[in-house]
């Protein structure tokens, strides 16, 4: 199938795909100025706005050219866009019926995603809601349950990259959300703060920080100069960013290495003889080790800055 064909020589492991997925969902989701995370949060009309969100960002990302009454026009071949929260649940318009349709689904509560192609063949839909004589009371079609083999996907229940906030346990979840209540001063600090000394190894990505910072430089709160390096050293944690040096210290603690925009924390110590064995980075003139439970709180080192290269690991 050309569709087929064209659209995985332009994503053959559906990463760009899975992003637009992520960035869409995050888009809605608007956390920098709503503090949201939950899909559930949205209302009605910011979800049936998903769909059209999800086709115009696929549209940009791939840069397909609009179809005259469909969607997009793929090898000379008019596609139809459809997006549904619910896996096989796309409402197929009637100018769409027999025509190629590109159906997608994205799950923020599994963390996971599809996307497929469906000839919709006419003879292989139902109607659904209150049937005119056109059809439903929108003019729309579903695929009947018995005929879901008939869409061919091109990635089908694939990881979308983990919403955190969603995802750590709720006693934590609650305890990043309340830090910082009844201040006026800095409550995105605190959240921040509260965030990284809970929810350590773990990678987060800017939209997090910007969902519980909720300023225009929402970075400022992870830096140092009054950020959450600052504010948690005492404490012994580090958060390495994307900087490549942080990488380097970030890789060789074991921990898991910070892309763009990403950061992770970690509490350390300096190494002792029980530490035998451990990962370790070296960071002025010492070598440091991730805490243990019993391990004593110590100050934490610096992290570089700049990008000159860390210390290797003697």
């Amino acid at each position: 199938m050309l569709v087929r064909q064209h659209l995985l020589s332009l994503d053959p492991r559906g990463e760009r795909f899975a992003r637009v997925l992520r960035d869409t969902i995050d888009q809605l989701l608007d956390g920098e100025h709503t503090g949201r995370f939950d899909w559930n949060d949205l209302h009605k009309t910011e979800k049936t706005h998903a769909g059209t969100l999800v086709e115009i960002n696929l549209l940009r990302e791939f840069e397909l050219s609009s179809g005259a009454d469909l969607d997009y026009l793929i090898e000379g071949i008019e596609v139809d866009c459809k997006y549904s929260q619910k896996l096989y649940g796309w409402m197929i318009p009637p100018e769409a019926l027999d025509e190629i349709c590109l159906v997608v689904w994205a799950d923020d509560h599994q963390s996971l995603w599809s996307a497929g192609l469906l000839r919709a063949n006419r003879a292989k839909l139902t109607t659904s809601g209150k049937v005119t004589k056109k059809g439903n009371r929108d003019g729309k079609f579903r695929l009947t349950k018995q005929h879901h083999s008939l869409v061919t996907w091109l990635w089908h229940e694939a990881p979308l990259e983990e919403n955190l906030l969603l995802h750590i346990d709720k006693e934590t979840q609650q305890a990043v959300l309340n830090a910082g209540a009844g201040t006026r001063r800095s409550p995105g600090q605190a959240k921040l703060n509260e965030l990284f000394r809970r929810v350590q190894g773990r990678r987060v990505n800017r939209t997090v920080v910007r969902t519980l910072a909720q300023q225009k430089d929402y970075m400022k709160r992870v830096r140092y100069n009054g950020g959450a390096r600052d504010k948690l050293r005492d404490e012994g944690i580090l958060i390495c960013g994307d900087y490549p040096n942080h990488q380097v210290v970030a890789a060789q603690l074991g921990l898991p290495v910070p892309q763009e925009g990403e950061s992770v924390s970690i509490r350390v110590v300096e190494a002792k003889p029980h530490h035998d064995g451990q990962p370790r980075v070296l960071l002025e003139d010492r070598y440091w080790v991730a805490a243990g439970p019993d391990d004593p709180e110590e100050r934490a080192p610096l992290l570089p800055e700049t990008k000159k290269k860390t210390s290797s690991i003697d």
